[in-house]
């Protein structure tokens, strides 16, 4: 499914940004929990059949939020197939990553999110596969986020991992606004 966001004067993306989270805001209240917890298990099946996730012995994932795509099935699949995987925890203005063992080492961080403890990951090139949140995503693999910035400053360490957005359809877009620090992704699950 794919809809275009109108978008009036491109020279305030900031602006067109904050328009785009509000649309789907109201977009994915008219969804029920029931129906987000599909659309979340489609698309997990959908990044679990492709060859970057077949392929990757060290992926870099995310502990989903409320209002996000849930993330709880690929980390656990992850798990059992023996792949390390990494989570992003936000150590002031950026994201630093951490290896996953299990859920009793999550300890509540920042925004409430459940991050793991230990050691920060630093070998960027040993990651294959990173899936990326987003609030919005475009055909032409941009993402929009929440704002604050920290995958645009994350992104660009990972050279040589295929960066994979996953969405729900109704975050799926022709276009989003774009700017020049903004890193396209390989592929974006819907």
């Amino acid at each position: 499914m794919t809809t275009t966001v109108p978008i009036v004067n491109l020279d305030e993306k900031t602006y067109a940004k904050q328009e785009l989270r509000q649309k789907v805001r109201r977009r994915r209240a008219g969804y029920s929990q029931d129906e987000l917890d599909g659309l979340s298990l489609l698309a997990t099946a959908k990044l679990l059949k492709t060859l970057h996730w077949k392929e990757a012995h060290t992926v870099l994932l995310y502990h989903s939020l409320p209002d996000e795509l849930s993330t709880g099935r690929l980390i656990q699949r992850a798990v059992e197939q023996g792949k390390q995987v990494l989570l992003p925890v936000v150590v002031g203005d950026d994201l630093e990553l951490r290896e996953y063992t299990s859920e009793q080492q999550l300890a509540e961080g920042a925004f409430h999110i459940r991050e793991p403890q230990g050691e920060a990951f630093t070998d960027y090139d040993a990651i294959d596969l990173a899936v990326v949140p987003g609030v919005a995503f475009s055909s032409d693999l941009f993402r929009v986020g929440r704002g604050r910035g920290y995958y645009d400053r994350l992104l660009p360490r990972l050279t040589k991992a295929v960066k994979c957005g996953i969405c729900w359809p109704f975050q799926f877009f022709q276009q989003v606004p774009t700017e020049p620090h903004d890193v396209r992704l390989d592929a974006i699950i819907v």
